[in-house]
């Protein structure tokens, strides 16, 4: 039941609900076509992409303190798991999501808020030192686990380590683009 709840939360496809009800062009032909923040954010609407992140983060936290409450700690972590899984591959959307950036985060604050803030300082400190959304990524969800270890517990790290396989995986086109300095940077129109 955990599982279910945490893919069906996960997969609400809150960016491109946003840009099609304040009509901001259709997601799926903008930038990468994913429906996460960063790809909001290139429609030019900030406030959208802020909403975009602040939804998809939520839906990752609701998902885990839901199973936690309801179910048992155990289950709270396949919650999460399910949550970012329901957000990278939403059944709405053909299995074609986003790249569960912010869904993961909110995963992590939820399980432990200490492991999961410094997870998103170290996101926000790259992102703001070399303007790359997706670098910020892969090195905030490598760090993840070892935060986890160290301020949350084992079980958790396992999530976390879960977590970062997942998103580096999702993030393999933009590890190519990074390679080969093709990348776009935070803001700029792919």
């Amino acid at each position: 039941m955990a599982a279910l709840l945490g893919y069906l939360l996960g997969s609400i496809p809150f960016g491109l609900l946003l840009t099609k009800l304040f009509k901001a062009g259709d997601l799926r032909s903008i930038g990468s076509g994913n429906i996460g923040t960063t790809n909001v954010l290139r429609t030019g609407r900030k406030d959208l992409a802020a909403a975009t992140l602040l939804l998809d983060g939520g839906k990752g936290a609701v998902a885990v303190l839901l199973a936690g409450y309801w179910f048992a700690p155990d289950a709270a972590i396949i919650a999460g798991m399910m949550a970012v899984i329901g957000h990278n591959f939403p059944m709405w959307l053909k299995f074609e999501g986003g790249k569960g950036v912010a869904t993961t985060l909110g995963v992590l604050l939820a399980m432990s808020w200490p492991a999961g803030l410094v997870t998103a300082a170290t996101w926000l400190l790259v992102a703001l030192a070399l303007r790359y959304s997706s670098l910020a990524a892969l090195v905030s969800f490598a760090a993840s686990p070892f935060y986890m270890y160290f301020l949350g517990d084992e079980n958790k790290a396992v999530l976390a380590v879960l977590l970062a396989a997942l998103g580096i995986v999702r993030h393999h086109a933009n590890i190519k683009r990074l390679l080969a300095g093709e990348e776009p940077k935070i803001g700029q129109k792919k």
